[in-house]
């Protein structure tokens, strides 16, 4: 049961819900998967907001995989789950060209969910969502930046998400900043399950704030990153997988979440006329099947790691050094199980020694 809030919205921000379905179409997990606490949380709040990362079916797809294909079953889902606001700015929502997101926008319509960050042309794309409650007003801005690969870009008379130009989104929040109390800013960015933010997404951020939002809200690394405060606004660089399915190639294979890919963030905080308060990092984790509120004491580990990595200042050489690791170590080391190793070949050994001295 909400609280009597007349002056201040209590808001929730997840991650990640990668609403992907089963091999042949078959509706995979949706959000029925909300734990108990996780729901009864998410009904004390005024407002809930998540990425929305899928699409629903069309005629044609993308040819770069994976394709992240959700069903109008689990679309539907969201409708008792408590989540009220998505984004739609991310590099999957494109996956079955222009009919899927008019599919998936339809459906969240039809469902009273308002989205943001895409749209049939750079106009719609860029449009905030604006939130009125309990006497304030919160305007959302969605972006894409380029590193993440989505198939399409808004322009004047084509389909796509809004792309992340650092000037063009400042000047939007200039501008948005004028008529609501607060501007949220949701940019896809960063590199896939790097722990940290590049020193361009940190100087992205500050340049946001200083035109004037109060909340920014990161994805696309689908792992928790840090979350930091400059000048009384709160940014959060990724806020990880929320619903982490696997995720099916044509070809039978799977992407798969580890435990730490499996670990998200609910982001909690009250919104008055001037300020943002009350805090807090809430960890969950989402176990395939349920996810709930984590407990087990490693979640908040991660948050903590993630946080002191941030707070010591990102470096070039730090970003190179999280890339070398997750680029090029991580992937050697996944190789390094007997049921691998005894399937290398000398062929291999030569590969091995390429890929070291590069």
């Amino acid at each position: 049961m909400q609280a009597d809030r007349r002056n201040s919205i209590r808001f929730a921000a997840v991650g990640d819900l990668l609403l992907a379905d089963l091999p042949g179409g078959r509706a995979g997990r949706g959000m029925e998967s909300l734990s108990g606490d996780v729901r009864a949380l998410f009904a004390s709040c005024d407002l809930v907001f998540a990425n929305l990362e899928a699409t629903l079916p069309g005629e044609r797809s993308v040819a770069t995989e994976p394709v992240v294909l959700s069903t109008v079953a689990q679309i539907r889902s969201l409708a008792e789950s408590g989540i009220s606001l998505v984004t739609l700015g991310n590099n999957h929502v494109f996956d079955c060209l222009e009919e899927g997101f008019l599919n998936l926008a339809g459906a969240l319509n039809e469902m009273g969910i308002p989205w943001f960050g895409a749209g049939q042309d750079l106009a719609e794309a860029s449009r905030p969502a604006i939130i009125e409650l309990n006497g304030l007003s919160i305007g959302f801005l969605g972006a894409v930046d380029k590193s993440s690969a989505p198939s399409a870009f808004a322009s004047a008379s084509a389909v796509g998400v809004a792309p992340l130009d650092i000037s063009q989104i400042c000047q939007s929040i200039r501008v948005l900043r004028k008529q609501v109390d607060h501007v949220v800013v949701s940019p896809h960015w960063g590199m896939e399950r790097f722990r940290i933010p590049s020193p361009e997404q940190i100087e992205q951020a500050r340049l946001m704030v200083e035109a004037g939002a109060t909340m920014i809200l990161g994805h696309h690394p689908h792992v928790l990153q840090g979350v930091e405060t400059y000048r009384g606004a709160l940014t959060a660089y990724s806020l990880g997988n929320f619903l982490a399915n696997n995720v099916h190639w044509r070809d039978g294979d799977q992407l798969e979440w580890n435990r730490f890919e499996r670990t998200g963030l609910i982001l909690l905080a009250e919104f008055s006329a001037d300020r943002v308060f009350n805090i807090e990092q809430i960890p969950v984790f989402d176990d395939g099947v349920c996810i709930s509120i984590d407990k087990s004491g490693r979640g908040d580990r991660y948050l903590q790691k993630a946080n002191l990595l941030l707070q010591k200042g990102i470096t070039a050489k730090d970003f190179n050094r999280e890339r070398f690791y997750i680029q090029t170590v991580k992937p050697i080391m996944a190789q390094l199980k007997w049921s691998k190793l005894k399937r290398i070949r000398p062929s291999h050994l030569g590969k091995l020694k390429k890929l070291l001295s590069q």
